[in-house]
């Protein structure tokens, strides 16, 4: 967990820079009536890691044979990496895996790579066991050692020798397309000086925010100890404690775009309304780029319409989730409200092609004091194609450019075909307060 830690630093001292568009706050002047005070919260526990897996062969035990192959399959936007880990069989505690982020995805002009990727995989010693001379000879467990892990590069620590970690996997990309790949992993060691079986192997994909990847290191780290379960994998071929370790590090991470709060009396919800189409009044633009100014203006002096308020978190714009201890990113705005005002709200999942969270159906009763987190719900825009949230390589927050579609505003399913996400209130928190 310290090695994730270490990598959010960077995260939490410092501003996330998006490209959610920075709002000054703007109101319509009601007449004077009582006060009240909203405050929405981002309440989201984070992962660091968008996603992960395990693969293993087909046969008993369901290690990977010189010959055979094993695929998986995965999301990834421009930056995002893939790593993974498999023991090399014959071995005491060595592994393959890729160096430090993982296997690049897209090249320099941001184009999908595709073909033979296997020089980017290397060959590691997990620094826990003398090595012996590798084969099937090899005494497992060994003597034990307590060392750092280092590269294996043609030699290692014994004077053992080994060919180049490409000579004996082989690692191929197949680009899908929307944003999707596969990776192919053979084993290539048949009749080699260096024939072994892989283990059962574990893989993941990090989340990648302002530029910067949120875990660069998912697996291990080079020159520090093994930690996390890596043991068990490189010494017995065991993914399942190094696999646990990671699925508890994999989920969702979202920021939230500044927030927009409309107060409005006599007329339903002015934001939008489910099975209608996009109203071209800055919705669209609210969904996919976060950006609430249009709408705000769309929305001020419409009959019914009292205020219109545009909600930029201090210092970072955009309301950052709960990153361990440091809490999320909150807004509160005081409100004139009077006997018959609703309240309304909306902000964009920020790491999707066009979700956004609002208020449902006709928003909530602005004269309450009361936790209204259970009236918000998530909803689907139907102005851009889906993709994996926070994966995708054209979710404007990652640097792309939307592909467009018409289809009507509907919620978003829970689990959907991308992922299973919390419960809204574990995303969002949005009070009332009456002053």
């Amino acid at each position: 967990m310290t090695s994730i830690q270490n990598n959010w630093k960077w995260l939490i001292a410092a501003i996330l820079p998006l490209t959610f568009t920075a709002c000054k706050k703007d109101s319509v002047t009601p007449p004077i009536s009582n006060k009240t005070t909203i405050t929405v919260e981002n309440v989201l526990n984070s992962s660091s890691l968008v996603e992960s897996g395990t693969f293993q062969g087909t046969g008993t035990p369901p290690v990977i044979l010189p010959g055979q192959t094993v695929s998986f399959r995965f999301s990834a936007s421009i930056g995002q990496a893939v790593t993974f880990s498999s023991m090399y069989g014959w071995s005491n505690d060595l592994f393959f895996a890729p160096a430090n982020p993982g296997i690049a995805l897209y090249d320099q002009n941001k184009k999908p790579i595709e073909g033979d990727v296997s020089t980017q995989i290397k060959l590691w010693d997990n620094g826990t066991r003398v090595n012996q001379t590798p084969g099937a000879n090899v005494v497992h467990p060994g003597i034990a050692e307590n060392n750092a892990i280092t590269e294996v590069n043609g030699k290692d620590a014994q004077g053992n020798t080994y060919l180049p970690a490409s000579s004996l996997v082989k690692a191929t990309l197949k680009y899908e397309g929307d944003s999707y790949f596969t990776l192919t992993l053979q084993n290539t060691s048949g009749g080699t000086a260096n024939e072994t079986p892989l283990s059962p192997g574990v893989w993941a994909v990090s989340y990648i925010a302002g530029g910067k990847l949120l875990n660069s290191a998912p697996i291990f780290t080079s020159g520090q100890p093994t930690a996390n379960g890596l043991t068990q994998l490189a010494e017995a071929g065991n993914n399942a404690p190094l696999y646990t370790y990671i699925k508890s590090n994999t989920g969702i991470f979202t920021p939230l775009s500044p927030i927009l709060v409309v107060v409005y009396n006599g007329i339903d919800n002015p934001i939008f309304k489910t099975g209608e189409k996009d109203r071209n009044e800055g919705l669209k633009d609210l969904a996919q780029q976060g950006n609430a100014t249009l709408l705000a203006a769309a929305l001020k002096g419409r009959p019914g319409v009292k205020n219109v308020y545009v909600l930029p978190a201090p210092n970072s714009t955009v309301l950052l989730p709960i990153i361990f201890n440091q809490s999320g990113g909150a807004v509160s705005q005081e409100l004139s409200v009077a006997k018959g005002d609703r309240i309304a709200i909306a902000t964009m999942y920020g790491f999707s092609n066009d979700w956004f969270f609002a208020s449902s159906e006709n928003g909530s009763d602005a004269t309450q004091t009361a936790d209204i987190s259970s009236s918000i719900k998530l909803y689907d825009n139907g102005t851009a194609v889906d993709q994996f949230p926070g994966a995708g390589n054209n979710q404007f927050n990652l640097g792309g450019a939307t592909a467009s579609q018409s289809n009507v505003i509907a919620g978003v399913p829970n689990p959907n075909q991308f992922t299973t996400l919390p419960a809204i209130t574990d995303m969002i928190k949005v009070k009332i307060n009456v002053n």
